[in-house]
This record gives C-alpha cells, structure tokens and sequence, in this order.
C-alpha cells in the first residue's frame, strides 16, 4: 500500500501519454485526414459516449450512489463535465488537427503551472514554495527539451491557442473539484460528469455542423476504442482517485511524465529514435520532481533506513 500512488500515479501517465498517439491516430493532420478529421468535437463526443456507459454500469455495481444528491454534489459533476471533459477534450481534439503531438505535448504540460496559479486564488493550503515553483520549471523545461517542438510552429497558430484553451479548462476544472469536496463517490462524479460532458459535446458538434460519412476505418475504430476504455474510463477512475489523494498541484504534473511513456512507446512500436536530447529531458524533469517531492522522498529515505 505504500507505493500505491505511485503506481497509480505512473499507471496514469502511460495510459494519458499514449493518448495522444490515439488522437492522431483517429484524426490524421491537414496533410493527411483521417476517418474523424472532419469531425473532431464529434469524435470526442463518442469518446465519452462509450466511457460515460461504461463508468455508469462500474458504478452502479462498485458503490451504494447511483446519481448525486443535493446542490454541492451536481456542481461537482456539473464541473467535471464541462471543464474536464467538455472543454478540456473539444479544444484538444479540434487544436490537434493542426498541429504536432510534440507541440500539443509542451502545451498541455503547462497544466499544472495553471493549476498553481488558480489554486493561489482558490486553494491557499496547497500554495507551493519557492523550491516547488523552480522544481515546476524545471519539469517543464524537461518536457520542451524531450519534445523538442518547432517554435514557428508553436507560437501563433489558432491550433495551438486551442490547445492552450484546453489545459486552461482542465487546470481550472481540478482546482474547483478539488475544492468542492463533495462527498459523491468518484465513480458515480465520473460516470455523470462524462455523460453530461459527451452531450455537450455532442450539442457543439451539431452547432458546427460536422459530419461524417461512411463506416470508420480499422485504425479509427482502434484509437476510439482505445480512447474510450482505456484512456477515458480507466484513467480517469485514477486521476480523480489521485486527486483526492494528492491534490489538484501534484496530480495534474502527470501531464510533465505522459511525455516521456509517450516517447517509450514510440520507440518499441513504432521505431522512433530516442536521442539526447529525449535523454536530457529524462533528467531535468526527474530533478524537476525531485525538487516537487523531496519531503515525500525524504520521509520516504528514512522509513526505508529505519526499516
């Protein structure tokens, strides 16, 4: 049991880096469209469609909740699903259209510099020191240095700023679940939060009129799959599980370690070459978390002395 967050925590960023690949995957890039391209908010809507399902029928067998009750309980579920899976899902989809994954990666990362700064506002007791802020730095220097995005390609573009939008929703979306603090099971917040998020999306999606003919190709109905079960309903059971545990600051630097399974995975299944600069980003995000957590590594050192 001690090391559960851990896992968990590294659990999350696998299932969260390897995302990405899933996104492009379904969507393509205005070089080459895929199955979705025409229809991102869409695509993400059916995403959660089949999330929200599944989530709905876990919790109706794991927990005594079945729906929320009382004012506090359904503004939590009514953030979930419009910051976290609305807001966050329909500018990352649509923002990935034109730009790179690198790019979309460095973006994303900065979530938990957002989260800090509205957590200033609305979290005082979870304020990081001087230390933490440069150890947040540093972790996100690292995710530059391993993405190592196109700087004409990051700056200025309306994909990019959609992107931005997204991390934006979610930072602001942690901090006003974490400070909510209802009492409704996780499973049940996230099994109405994407349900309700999903018919928003699917709302804005009929507003932009997309559309889509014809049936989805393998690869297309693969990353859905894979978004849906794997990334939506598996995940996000742990990151609010994490939350709860860490807090809105700790949980969302997943976004600085999602780069580097993204990375990996690249490597073993698709051959991708893992040079230096991959390697430098390895280490200044690792003294970047070391800084985060070195009273939990300390504490952590000497029960493992004293063991």
């Amino acid at each position: 049991m001690r090391y559960r967050n851990l896992l968990l925590f590294l659990t999350l960023a696998a299932v969260w880096g390897s995302a990405f690949m899933a996104i492009k995957a379904g969507l393509g890039d205005l070089q080459e469209p895929a199955y979705f391209f025409e229809a991102p908010v869409f695509f993400a809507a059916v995403r959660f469609d089949i999330a929200g399902v599944l989530m709905f029928g876990y919790a109706l067998r794991a927990t005594d909740r079945w729906r929320p009750r009382g004012r506090s309980e359904w503004l939590t579920v009514g953030v979930g699903a419009v910051f976290i899976i609305a807001g966050y899902h329909a500018l990352l989809f649509v923002g990935e259209r034109g730009t790179t994954s690198a790019a979309a990666a460095v973006i994303v990362s900065l979530s938990p510099v957002m989260t800090t700064a509205f957590a200033r506002a609305l979290l005082p007791e979870e304020r990081l020191t001087a230390v933490g802020v440069l150890g947040m730095a540093l972790g996100l220097v690292g995710v530059v240095v391993l993405s190592r995005p196109d700087p004409a390609n990051l700056v200025g573009s309306r994909f990019e700023a959609l992107v931005f939008g997204a991390a934006l929703c979610f930072a602001l979306g942690s901090v006003l679940t974490r400070r909510l603090d209802s009492d409704l099971p996780i499973e049940t917040m996230e099994a109405w939060s994407m349900l309700g998020g999903a018919a928003l999306m699917h709302g804005l999606s009929l507003g932009l009129r997309e559309t889509v003919s014809g049936m989805p190709s393998a690869e297309a109905t693969a990353a859905l799959v894979y978004l849906a079960v794997v990334s939506s309903a598996l995940g996000f059971l742990i990151y609010f599980d994490l939350l709860d545990r860490l807090g809105a600051i700790e949980i969302n630097l997943v976004s600085y370690v999602a780069p580097i399974f993204a990375a990996v995975a690249g490597f073993l299944l698709l051959g991708e070459h893992i040079g230096g600069p991959t390697v430098a980003g390895f280490v200044i995000i690792l003294v970047g978390f070391v800084l985060l957590k070195r009273q939990s590594i300390r504490t952590e050192l000497r029960r493992w002395q004293s063991g």
